[in-house]
């Protein structure tokens, strides 16, 4: 079963076994854990990956990732793990506190449906408040499974990702804008784009024939 077979035969079971999944811990174990070995990583050696690592932040002590994942003795990804119904922007404080203390370059913030990927593109060991990359299992894109593969034990490579992250950010972000503007379209967006087709000025009910 190749990379991208496995993840459409885990988006099936995590669709059909969802509803009796009713808590955090069950998450984990059934899609989180799955996801990890799709990924090519022994969710069973925890030289590869180590639940509840300490990540004591400040005063705050016995603060635990749910799992870090390690290549060579090296932590590489930490992830911060919740229900699958939770809202996962409501948590990413708590990753945010978990990558100032680790020595991983990646984070993931997941409910074992949807992954956000999070780095430090805008700040050197600040993680970025936005991800550079998101999948969703219940939405799989060749393009998105790619991206993914690169996280993979087998590809995985600091540099090779991160000279990508980037790039990936803004223009996800920019699709995610544009598509934005165009189901809600604002003044000054319809005002710039009239100017390059309309001859004379813009006038109020110009504006709102071109909206």
């Amino acid at each position: 079963m190749d990379f991208k077979e496995k993840l459409v035969t885990l988006a099936e079971r995590v669709g059909r076994l969802k509803e009796n999944v009713n808590t955090e811990e069950a998450t984990k174990t059934s899609f989180i854990l799955p996801f990890l070995n799709a990924l090519g990583y022994d969710v069973f050696d925890p030289a590869q990956v180590t639940p509840e690592c300490v990540c004591d932040y400040g005063t705050k002590k016995g603060e635990k990732i749910d799992y870090t994942v390690s290549i060579d003795g090296k932590p590489v990804m930490i992830i911060e793990c919740k229900h699958w119904s939770a809202d996962l922007e409501k948590h990413k404080a708590q990753l945010f506190r978990y990558y100032q203390v680790s020595p991983a370059k990646f984070g993931i913030l997941t409910n074992g449906i949807v992954y956000r990927f999070f780095s430090d593109l805008d700040t050197p060991n600040k993680m970025d408040d936005k991800p550079f990359f998101e999948i969703d299992l219940f939405d799989l894109k060749d393009s998105h499974i790619d991206k993914l593969r690169e996280f993979s034990r087998e590809r995985y490579d600091t540099n090779t990702i991160l000279n990508s992250a980037t790039e990936l950010k803004y223009v996800n972000a920019l699709r995610t804008l544009i598509a934005t503007l165009a189901d809600q379209p604002t003044d000054d967006y319809v005002r710039f784009l009239a100017k390059q087709v309309h001859e004379g000025i813009i006038t109020p009910k110009v504006l709102e024939e071109f909206r």
